[in-house]
């Protein structure tokens, strides 16, 4: 573990050095798998190294993504470049980009308050990235028209698991999988009919640039409050896509987790995030269709022939339950 924190220590200076920077209480604070965050101070100034786990290609869409937000009046950590004046630095066939420090704290979107300002800083986060072009060496990420071909896959993929769960039916585990799966199935075909009937398509027929960009993993851990307000942070997985879509992934992970299906705190979290910009009736049926999908279920079971990641009998049942009553309740609203 020493010489893991050494290495890791000795790396963070060598890539810095690309910087002209000699740090000061340089620190690891982060290491899961390929991504690494270092702490240090230089000249006064609190900043962070990164070391990305996407390749050149990715990293230059969504680099490129955050100097445009940046520039575009947006609250995101600034990007400093090298000493040649490249934002991502190459090193040892890795990427690394230093940014300035966030000084402030994790925003808890459990809490009232907190959800609001960060809702507002959501859909701020999609105005200031409307426009934005990536260089063409960049592999463009974009999700735009892609739902229902995705709602598909995971359609079939289910599918084909209990195919496999049948073939061991001595396991309580799959036996449960298959005694669940059905009514998910049906929710999924009325959902990719509600999809292909609903304005989606004409939604996604714009150029990428008119589009706003998603964070995708827009939650607590990735939007911090300082005193410039509401930052979001770890622009990674930055994409093309319907705003929609954080918002999607947020009330479900709140409904999921508080087994509430209240469509007046849906209307809650909206009016927050309205508060900067509105949503279209088109967009607002589109999201409601979304939230339908059965995808917490497809999140827990893809996985369910992972050996060293066991999923139980009860955890199934449960899940399922929830898309079921979460589907009946949002049809009513639909």
């Amino acid at each position: 573990m020493e010489n893991d924190l050494t290495n890791y220590l000795e790396l963070g200076r060598k890539v810095l050095l690309e910087y002209n920077i000699a740090p000061q209480n340089l620190q690891t604070i982060q290491s899961k798998g390929l991504k690494t965050l270092w702490k240090f101070t230089y000249k006064g100034t609190t900043l962070c190294l990164k070391r990305l786990k996407h390749s050149l290609e990715e990293a230059l869409f969504s680099v490129n993504a955050q100097i445009y937000i940046l520039n575009n009046g947006g609250n995101v950590p600034k990007i400093y470049p090298n000493s040649n004046g490249n934002s991502i630095t190459q090193y040892n066939g890795q990427s690394f980009v230093l940014y300035s420090w966030i000084h402030g704290r994790d925003m808890n979107l459990d809490n009232p308050k907190d959800l609001a300002l960060a809702l507002q800083a959501l859909s701020k986060f999609h105005i200031d990235s409307i426009g934005y072009e990536p260089p063409t060496t960049a592999l463009v990420s974009s999700k735009l028209g892609k739902w229902p071909n995705q709602y598909e896959s995971m359609k079939n993929r289910m599918l084909k698991i209990k195919e496999l769960c049948l073939q061991t039916p001595n396991n309580t585990a799959y036996s449960t999988y298959v005694n669940q799966v059905d009514p998910i199935i049906e929710i999924c075909n009325k959902t990719i009919n509600l999809i292909n009937k609903s304005p989606y398509s004409a939604l996604c027929s714009i150029e990428q640039k008119e589009s706003c960009l998603c964070h995708q993993d827009f939650g607590t851990g990735n939007v911090m409050l300082s005193k410039e307000g509401a930052t979001v942070i770890d622009l990674d997985s930055v994409t093309y896509d319907l705003k929609v879509k954080d918002l999607r992934k947020i009330i479900g992970k709140r409904m999921m987790k508080y087994n509430d299906y209240s469509i007046q705190n849906i209307e809650a979290i909206l009016k927050y995030y309205e508060t900067n910009a509105t949503l279209t009736s088109e967009q607002k049926k589109v999201l409601k269709i979304d939230l339908m999908f059965p995808h917490w279920f497809f999140g827990l079971v893809k996985t369910l022939f992972n050996k060293t990641k066991p999923i139980g009998s009860d955890k199934i049942t449960s899940i399922s339950k929830f898309e079921q009553n979460k589907f009946s309740i949002l049809q009513r609203w639909l």
